[in-house]
């Protein structure tokens, strides 16, 4: 029986060519220079205050929304209890399962 390329090729040696193709640039690493380190730093955490203030924002903006849709729906008329008959089942009636 003859194989196929791709019957020879498992899926961890593809995984290593992928890895060995993109060198050191998929692995995350931190500049050497210490310029650059604190530049990406505060970069990072600007971008982490964004996020968190545009989510804040967002709530707000929400919680906001719906407090707005109930004051201008008004609240829904009261309904009449439901009307039936019942009865109170004593403990020795109950069915055991």
């Amino acid at each position: 029986m003859g194989e196929t390329a791709m019957s020879r090729l498992t899926l961890q040696t593809l995984l290593r060519r992928f890895q060995y193709r993109l060198g050191g640039w998929a692995s995350p690493r931190r500049p050497r220079q210490r310029a650059l380190r604190i530049a990406l730093g505060v970069v990072g955490l600007a971008l982490l205050a964004v996020l968190l203030l545009v989510s804040a924002v967002l709530g707000l903006a929400m919680l906001a929304a719906g407090m707005l849709w109930r004051a201008w729906r008004g609240r829904a008329p009261a309904r009449a209890p439901l009307q039936a008959a019942y009865r109170v089942v004593g403990k020795p009636q109950l069915a055991r399962g």
